[in-house]
């Protein structure tokens, strides 16, 4: 047979074969580790409370509540009676 780096084809092929079976295996691995890592519902089960209330305040601020809240609260409006004002803000008693 002819050699090629010192190797005879024998060899070759039992490294090739070798190296399957560790690349099978570290698939695997692989596989069973993805399946954890997206699991959600075991990462979530003890925290639903949480995550209900870190959702509900997201969604909150990305709709745009804080500036909603605080343009109703500290109403700059010519109607009504100011009952305390802040810098710019003020609080109008509207009856």
């Amino acid at each position: 047979m002819a050699r090629h780096n010192g190797r005879t084809t024998e060899q070759v092929r039992r490294d090739i074969e070798d190296e399957r079976q560790r690349l099978a295996g570290a698939v695997d691995d692989l596989r069973s580790g993805l399946g954890e890592a997206t699991n959600i519902n075991a990462k979530l089960r003890g925290k639903v409370p949480v995550a209900a209330a870190a959702a509900l305040g997201a969604g909150f601020v990305l709709a745009g509540g804080i500036g909603a809240t605080m343009r109703l609260l500290m109403r700059r409006g010519r109607e009504g009676r100011t009952k305390a004002r802040f810098g710019p803000f003020s609080l109008v008693d509207r009856d």
